[in-house]
């Protein structure tokens, strides 16, 4: 029997509105799966990609995954040949951080693979070296963060790499209305502004610092109030078939708030049980459907975990 792993790792919605690059959670579903297994040989090798459509390079140094488990054996000195395989379980391009989910299933499965035990942060800079292949080599944490560390972030640094954990309500639910579109990462960070008023940053900020106030006073009311985003969502909305009308289509039916999941085009709304979240997704779809805007929703609580270890055969 060859030695293998399975390892799964989140989704996750990063920018939570107003905090841009610094804010993020972990969804229950979707995710992705990464096998890694030793094949006897010398060297990484991807032997297998499943639900990209042909997409996805199957070179290591231009994978995701594949280029963070390079740079876990290059870090450790581990000669031996090791076959990869990704099973995509989401889109991609869909702004639920699949690239960073990949890059964390990989770094996560190797650890127990060969038994490494590195910490979180040490696996951090593996996968964030996946990670930069889909914003142009710079390089932000908080999908990657979110996947790994479980739960809701605070990525305050990347290149001291500082993540913090905070409380949030148990009972906080996430709809994920996603529009069949594709928006690449790089090209939504180049359409937005090199610089914003000093007004509106003050705005961004208060509510920054009022929305991780409200997770962890678990106050509703102040997340409500402060999950509004005026730098980054009225632009890269524009580009959501029909998201002014699914917007307020989850707000009208009870959400907290509403706005876009990453780089879109998933919209997220936030509710405070499961039976609101199923409705809002109700609403959000029937509003897509009107608009002829072909798409499927999805409902998570938090993902409290992160990655786990679906097999392991040794």
């Amino acid at each position: 029997m060859q030695k293998e792993v399975t390892a799964f790792a989140p989704a996750s919605v990063t920018n939570v509105g107003c905090g841009f690059d610094v804010l993020g959670f972990a969804l229950d579903d979707p995710g992705d799966e990464v096998v890694v297994r030793l094949n006897g040989h010398k060297g990484l090798a991807i032997k297998n990609i499943t639900g990209d459509n042909g997409m996805i390079s199957r070179e290591i140094e231009k994978n995701t995954a594949g280029r963070a488990a390079s740079s876990f054996v290059n870090e450790i000195g581990f000669k031996e040949g090791i076959e990869i395989e990704i099973h995509k379980k989401m889109g991609l391009g869909t702004g639920l951080g699949s690239s960073a989910a990949s890059a964390v299933a990989a770094v996560v499965a190797l650890d127990a693979l060969l038994e490494t035990k590195f910490d979180k942060r040490t696996l951090m800079k593996f996968a964030l070296e996946g990670e930069k292949l889909t914003c142009g080599g710079r390089m932000h944490a908080d999908n990657v963060a979110a996947c790994l560390y479980g739960g809701f972030i605070i990525a305050r640094s990347v290149d001291e790499l500082d993540i913090i954990n905070i409380d949030y309500p148990d009972d906080l639910y996430c709809t994920i209305l996603y529009p069949h579109i594709v928006m690449d990462t790089s090209d939504m960070r180049r359409i937005l502004k090199k610089d914003i008023s000093l007004a509106d940053g003050v705005r961004q900020w208060g509510n920054i610092a009022a929305m991780v106030a409200g997770l962890m006073k678990k106050d509703y009311k102040l997340i409500s109030r402060s999950l509004k985003d005026y730098i980054i969502e009225p632009v890269r909305s524009a580009l959501i078939p029909g998201f002014n009308e699914i917007k307020n289509a989850a707000l009208d039916n009870g959400a907290l708030g509403c706005s876009i999941s990453g780089s879109g085009p998933s919209i997220f709304a936030l509710s405070r049980s499961g039976n609101n979240a199923e409705k809002i997704a109700g609403a959000m779809q029937n509003a897509a459907n009107k608009l002829g805007v072909e798409n499927e929703a999805f409902i998570s609580g938090i993902n409290k975990a992160g990655p786990r270890i679906i097999s392991k055969n040794f």
